[in-house]
């Protein structure tokens, strides 16, 4: 066991960033692009350069998210009707296809994961990651070495 909030919460994070790992193997996706296709779901379209900003990356990074759902078949880029120079990206059938298994698979395993919590546990706990959440921004962090004394 840990002995520190921080420790906990980043064990239980961690616990949960390698369960999402194993569950997306069948489809032999990256968390990344598994979040990217998550977000391309909710958008009918997106430019890359927006995609970029949901997924906080640099656009550069987005173009190569792209180009990997692309090369899968999950998505396609098309051309933007409202500006020939742009282009827009989409899921395609496919993409939908498995986005939605995908969150699908990702809802059962953390449901396994929740599992040792019960309905109080649970609301509790939503309850406090949404604090933390919607909390004030915190201050700054304090250096990491503080300054010696003259």
């Amino acid at each position: 066991m840990t002995d520190s909030l921080s420790e906990a919460f980043f064990a239980v994070a961690h616990r949960l960033r390698h369960r999402t790992r194993v569950t997306l193997e069948p489809w032999h996706l990256s968390p990344s692009l598994a979040r990217a296709m998550r977000v391309l779901a909710g958008h009918a379209e997106l430019r890359p350069g927006a995609l970029a900003e949901h997924l906080r990356i640099a656009p550069r990074s987005a173009t190569e998210v792209v180009d990997d759902l692309e090369r899968l078949g999950f998505a396609e880029r098309r051309p933007d009707p409202a500006d020939r120079r742009a282009t827009l990206v989409a899921l395609t059938a496919s993409g939908v296809e498995t986005n939605r298994a995908i969150q699908a698979a990702r809802e059962a395993e953390a449901e396994r994961f929740f599992a040792a919590l019960g309905h109080d546990d649970r609301t509790a706990l939503m309850a406090i990651l949404r604090k933390l959440i919607d909390g004030p921004t915190a201050a700054p962090p304090p250096a990491a070495h503080p300054p010696a004394p003259r």
